[in-house]
C-alpha cells in the first residue's frame, strides 16, 4: 500500500521490518514493557515558535508549568543519611532536599523565614544537624520545624511553632526523588498513568549508582534542546559515525498519557538509509560505543548464518557482567543493545537500558529563556556484593567546552553529544529569525515532540 493509501499516522519505514519484527528474532527474549507499542496520531499542525523565543512565554511556564509538575530533584544515594541534603532549584525557586527519617525525605523552600536569606548556596550538598542562617543564625531542625530565633526576647511576635520550613511535596520513586509545589496535584503514580509507572517499577533503577554526572549551559531554550534527543530522525545527518548500525528509520515511538512517552531504537542492525551496502560483518566491525568498539579484543568474525546484532548481545552480556560484578544472564538481548529512551515530563529522560544507562535532565536558566542546563547523569547496576559506591560528583563544563572535555565522559560518546548540541544555537537563531510562524513535524518519527508540547500547551493555557 502506498503512504498515499495510508491513514495519517500510519506510516512507516516502507520495506523494512519494525522494531518490534527485529526484536523478536533475538535469542533472549525481551520483556512485556519492551514488546509493547502505545502510538497515536495527534494531528499535523505546525507548532507556533513563540514558545521558543518569547520571554513571557518562558515566564508563563515558570508561573503554571514549573510550578505544578513533578520533577526529578536528586536520587535517594545523594541522601543516604538523615540530615543529608541535596539543593534543588528550577528558575527563581530553591529547595533543600533532604533525608528526615530512614523512611522518610522533605523538600523545604531554600529561604530563611526572617529576611530570605538562603539556608544553603545553590549547587550544594552535605550534611547537617540543623539549618542555620547564615546572615542572622535563625535555626531549623531537620524535620523543618524551628529551633532557634537568636535575641528571641525582640520577636514576641513569632510563635516558633507557626515558622516550621515550608515544604513542597515529595514522593520516592525507583531510587528518585521527585517534587511538586502545586499541592492539589495529582499523586506520582497518577500522574505517570499506569502503563508507564509499570514500566518503571520493572527495571530496577532503584539498583543502580551515579557513576559519572556531567553538566553544561546550552545556547538554546529548554524545550529546543530536550527536542534534539526526542527522535532518530536526525541520526543520519548528525550522527553518520553510528548510523550503519543504528536502525534509525525503523525506530519505535509511543506515548503513554500526558506526562510519559518513549522511543526504542534497535542497534546491532544496518540502517535502513544503507541497506544492501552493509554486510553483517561490516555492522559488527563498525559497531561503537563511542569511538572504540565494545568488542575490542574479542573474535569479530562472524560464523555462517550469525547476524551482527547477536554477536553484539552475547558479548556486551559478558561485558557488562565482569565489568558491574553482576549476573545478566536472563536480561534480554533488546535491553543490552538498545535505545530505550523515555521522556517524563516537563524535563527527564530515563535510559532504563544496559548499553546506554543514563538520565537527562533539563532545566531553564533562569534570567535566560534561550539557554538551559543540560545533565547528564551515567548509572551502572549496584555490584553483586550490594555494596552501593558513593555517586559520582558533578562534573560541570563551560558552555564553549566540548563534552569530551568531561573527566569521565567517554570520548566517543562525548562527541555525540557535542554532534547533538552543536545545532541548537543555529536553532534558537533561526527560529528567531524565521518568517514561518510554526515547526512542522513528522506525523511519526517526531509524535515525542508533538506529545511533549501539547503537554505544554496543557499547562501553559491553564
Amino acid at each position: 500500500m502506498s503512504d498515499q493509501a495510508l491513514e495519517k499516522g500510519q506510516a512507516r519505514c516502507p520495506g523494512e521490518p519494525s522494531t518490534q519484527e527485529i526484536i523478536a528474532r533475538d535469542r533472549v527474549k525481551a520483556p512485556q514493557w519492551v514488546t509493547s507499542e502505545s502510538y497515536q496520531f495527534m494531528g499535523d499542525e505546525d507548532v507556533s515558535v513563540d514558545r521558543y523565543i518569547d520571554a513571557d512565554y518562558a515566564q508563563k511556564e515558570y508561573d503554571r508549568l514549573w510550578s505544578r509538575t513533578w520533577q526529578f530533584a536528586c536520587r535517594e544515594e545523594h541522601i543516604p543519611e538523615v540530615g543529608d541534603y541535596y539543593v534543588y532549584d528550577i528558575g527563581k525557586h530553591s529547595f533543600i532536599v533532604t533525608r528526615t527519617a530512614e523512611d522518610q525525605v522533605k523538600a523545604y523552600y531554600n529561604a530563611c523565614m526572617h529576611r530570605g536569606t538562603k539556608l544553603r548556596p545553590s549547587g550544594t550538598e552535605g550534611s547537617a544537624t540543623v539549618f542555620r542562617c547564615p546572615f542572622h543564625g535563625w535555626t531549623w531542625n531537620v524535620d523543618g520545624t524551628m529551633k532557634e530565633v537568636l535575641c528571641d526576647w525582640d520577636f514576641p511576635h513569632v510563635n516558633k511553632s507557626e515558622f516550621s520550613l515550608p515544604e513542597a511535596r515529595v514522593e520516592l520513586l525507583a531510587g528518585f526523588v521527585f517534587i511538586n509545589m502545586d499541592k492539589d496535584a495529582p499523586s506520582l503514580a497518577e500522574y505517570f498513568g499506569p502503563e508507564a509507572m509499570s514500566h518503571i517499577e520493572q527495571w530496577g533503577l532503584e539498583d543502580r549508582y551515579i557513576v559519572a554526572h556531567v553538566s553544561k549551559i546550552i545556547p538554546a531554550n529548554w524545550k529546543l534542546t530536550m527536542e534534539a534527543f526526542m527522535e532518530a530522525y536526525h541520526v543520519l545527518e548528525t550522527h553518520p559515525q553510528v548510523s550503519v548500525s543504528n536502525a534509525d528509520a525503523n525506530s519505535q515511538y509511543d506515548t503513554y498519557g500526558d506526562h510519559v512517552n518513549r522511543f526504542i531504537s534497535s542497534l546491532g542492525v544496518v540502517s535502513p538509509h544503507h541497506r544492501g551496502r552493509y554486510s553483517e560483518q561490516d555492522v559488527l566491525d563498525q559497531f561503537t560505543v563511542g569511538d572504540a568498539s565494545v568488542l575490542e579484543g574479542a573474535d569479530r568474525t562472524l560464523k555462517e548464518g550469525e547476524t551482527a546484532r547477536q554477536r553484539m548481545a552475547d558479548m556486551m552480556r559478558e561485558m557488562f557482567s565482569k565489568a558491574a560484578d553482576t549476573d545478566l544472564s536472563k536480561v534480554s538481548d533488546a535491553e543490552l543493545l538498545d535505545c530505550f529512551s523515555y521522556t517524563v515530563f516537563p524535563n527527564t529522560f530515563l535510559f532504563p537500558g544496559i548499553s546506554l544507562p543514563m538520565v537527562y535532565r533539563f532545566r531553564p536558566v533562569a534570567d535566560d529563556h534561550r539557554k538551559c542546563y543540560y545533565e547528564v547523569f551515567f548509572m551502572h547496576p549496584v555490584p553483586a556484593n550490594g555494596e552501593r559506591p558513593e555517586p559520582a560528583c558533578e562534573e560541570h563544563l563551560t558552555e564553549h567546552q566540548s563534552f569530551c572535555e568531561a573527566p569521565s565522559m567517554n570520548d566517543g560518546f562525548g562527541a555525540i553529544l557535542d554532534q547533538d548540541t552543536e545545532n541548537l544555537l543555529l536553532q534558537q537563531q533561526g527560529l528567531e529569525a524565521s518568517a514561518k510562524p510554526g515547526i512542522t513535524l513528522g506525523n511519526y518519527q517526531e509524535i515525542r515532540i508533538r506529545h511533549f508540547e501539547q503537554t505544554v500547551d496543557k499547562y501553559v493555557n491553564s
